[in-house]
């Protein structure tokens, strides 16, 4: 279906504030309109601040902000897009240290492992821990585990609010 919208969130974790507008501006290239973005110091980081914005594009837009985004020194983000008529969701995360990591998700956000990367880790189901690696590899664990502090903005952090279904 060419042309198809849909919907997704840019999630930026930290950025030093002089970043800031540069974020601003690199969205709002790939998204096609000025942005602003609504900053809060970001209490896991002192100096750096974060911010939500809920965007709306054509598939592949996800992967376009990722692409505009990925490798900026000190910069720590997660972007979401919604599943689509005949298209998986998508989630990408960046950390300065680990790099872009992407995943496909299911229509509630559930990261999809592919079947060939189940079989390839399950070629090592004689060693747990080599297992268990390449599983945590396959889920994005160590983008979790960084991210993961910088997810709860703190108290007085904007809501963000979830798309009426049904």
């Amino acid at each position: 279906m060419a042309g198809a919208i849909t919907r997704g969130v840019l999630f930026v974790h930290s950025a030093p504030r002089a970043l800031c507008p540069h974020v601003e501006w690199a969205a709002g290239n790939v998204l096609g309109s000025r942005t602003t973005f609504d900053w809060t110091a970001q209490p896991a980081g002192p100096g750096f601040y974060r911010a939500e914005y809920s965007w709306q594009g054509a598939q592949g837009t996800g992967a376009r902000l990722a692409s505009a985004l990925r490798g900026w020194a000190h910069l720590r983000y997660e972007i979401t897009e919604e599943a689509s008529h005949g298209v998986d969701g998508s989630r990408w995360s960046h950390t300065p240290e680990l790099g872009i990591f992407h995943a496909a998700t299911d229509v509630h956000g559930n990261i999809v492992v592919p079947e060939d990367r189940i079989r390839a880790a399950l070629e090592h189901a004689a060693d747990p821990l080599r297992l268990r690696t390449e599983l945590d590899l396959a889920l994005g664990q160590a983008w979790d585990d960084e991210l993961e502090p910088f997810r709860y903005a703190g108290a007085g952090a904007p809501v963000r609010w979830l798309h009426r279904v049904g």
